[in-house]
């Protein structure tokens, strides 16, 4: 009797790992005789299921019996399953029945606590190991780009104090000096930080004339853009302005970016959720790492043009100086140009009345051809900017995405797409387009692109990490209430009593 309660007990503990998405369970049986592995087509041994069992094949029986009677002997607290579980340890003598629930990061343990687990990836995404069914699983590839995570998740914490803080000043504001000289202040005197701003913005009459700031400003680190690197001197960024001020400070870093903390002081403000008036407790917060961050991915675009030497040819291939040419054709070469972008790459027909004619082609296969005035190509972020004007949905930042908006476009059936983030995106003119094309990105860097030219877009690994007022998902939508006024309207009044009768 007792024997048949201790096989039922053993019978029902079962073990719960969670790592990188997956779910894992081991059944254990008091003779060791009711456990099976399978082997996958890689030649492991370990295989996750989505009922949460594991199997073990007949060949290796014999070899788990020893295996787990040691590990199950009285000397031994725990059982570690390293192929699906990693470091990850449970004890036995605390069985964990069902679906235990799982924590978001900034929910789990101290790190040295071993009792309890953490969930170290987001559950909201398809993991590379997913398996479905008992014998069908997703090839691992080594080359995943990003992983995707919860939002309630992303946390702002430093590795060291920061110590170094870029200032960016929208230029040629009046309005904007106090706050930038009451900023700059704040954080020299009261904080003991290294202020880095641009040259040109200390070149404003307004603060070369102030007597009073002298002192301060001769405290600053310039830098001059497309001259002098910053991007290993900086720890984090201050905006004073609008959306466009965050869009020159990404445009400054092509690799990695500090966290950037937004004030708004500009017109719209869609991506700025600070307020002014009381930046010196919302910058001590920032600078003690207590703040939520979204991950604000960016796109990497290059561009490939051909250098075309010019030459004056005439007819009967004699050129302007009577001598014989040996040939019609341009001597060319490859230039190329390589830009992050925030918001969105837009290839148009500038200043030309013909329709623009441009083939954009994914991962190498055409997908369609684009007549009319042109498309965007945009992240998330830039959904509600151009994007939403040419009449795109608007997409969250932190969905992995990239929106292929036409420009009206000449066939009413040609739709804003949304295509995974991580695939390429190569947009060429198509060869019997009338005109050449114009690029622009984020509204800036605008050059004109010929027949033979190139633009490869993809997801950049080097997202903007934007500090948030509260959290992704309330600073995003309270944005689209106050700057976009999404879905306001007047209520509909409400039924009297009378009124329901008839």
């Amino acid at each position: 009797m007792e024997k048949n309660r201790e096989k039922t007990s053993l019978d029902q503990k079962v073990k719960k790992c969670n790592e990188a998405g997956k779910i894992c369970w081991l059944k254990v049986a008091p003779d060791l005789s009711q456990m099976e592995f399978i082997f996958d087509p890689r030649g492991e041994r370990h295989q996750c299921l989505p009922d949460g069992s594991s199997l073990l094949s007949t060949m290796e029986m014999e070899q788990e019996k020893i295996s787990l009677s040691k590990e199950l002997s009285p000397d031994s607290a725990s059982y570690r399953c390293s192929a699906c579980h990693g470091d990850e340890d449970w004890n036995y003598g605390n069985p964990i029945r069902g679906r235990a629930k799982s924590r978001s990061l900034s929910a789990s343990p101290a790190l040295g606590s071993t009792k309890e687990f953490r969930r170290t990836r987001s559950l909201h995404g398809p993991c590379p190991v997913t398996t479905f069914g008992p014998k069908a699983c997703m090839l691992q590839n080594p080359k995943t780009i990003m992983h995707i995570q919860d939002p309630a998740s992303q946390r702002l914490t430093w590795n060291k104090s920061p110590k170094s803080v870029l200032v960016i000043k929208k230029i040629r504001d009046a309005s904007l000096l106090q706050p930038f000289k009451a900023l700059c202040v704040y954080l020299m005197e009261e904080n003991n930080m290294i202020v880095y701003v641009e040259k040109k913005v200390l070149e404003d009459p307004a603060i070369v004339n102030d007597e009073h700031f002298g002192t301060v400003k001769k405290k600053f680190c310039t830098f001059r853009e497309d001259y002098d690197d910053i991007s290993n001197q900086i720890d984090f960024i201050i905006c004073l302005g609008g959306d466009g001020t965050l869009l020159y400070a990404s445009s400054l870093f092509q690799g990695s970016v500090p966290p950037v903390m937004a004030f708004h002081l500009g017109s719209l403000g869609f991506l700025t959720p600070f307020n002014f008036e009381n930046f010196q407790s919302q910058v001590t917060q920032v600078i003690e790492g207590n703040a939520a961050i979204v991950l604000r991915s960016r796109l990497k675009v290059k561009v490939v043009k051909e250098f075309r030497e010019k030459k004056a040819v005439i007819q009967n291939g004699i050129d302007e100086n009577g001598v014989l040419s040996p040939g019609l054709e341009k001597e060319s070469s490859k230039q190329m140009m390589h830009y992050q972008v925030l918001n969105e790459v837009v290839i148009d027909r500038g200043p030309s009345s013909y329709l623009s004619n441009v083939d954009v082609y994914l991962d190498g296969h055409l997908i369609t051809t684009v007549q009319g005035d042109g498309v965007i190509v945009s992240t998330p972020t830039g959904s509600t900017a151009y994007a939403a004007a040419a009449g795109a949905s608007m997409i969250h930042p932190n969905v992995p995405a990239i929106m292929i908006t036409p420009i009206c476009p000449h066939s009413l059936s040609f739709r804003p797409i949304v295509v995974p983030a991580g695939v390429e995106l190569k947009i060429t003119l198509s060869p019997e387009a009338r005109n050449t094309a114009w690029v622009s990105f984020d509204g800036r860097k605008r050059q004109e692109i010929c027949h033979g030219d190139s633009i490869s877009i993809t997801t950049s690994c080097y997202p903007l990490p934007s500090i948030c007022f509260r959290d992704p998902v309330s600073d995003w939508f309270e944005s689209l209430a106050e700057c976009l006024h999404w879905n306001v309207r007047k209520k509909q009044n409400h039924f009297t009593g009378e009124e329901e009768e008839f």
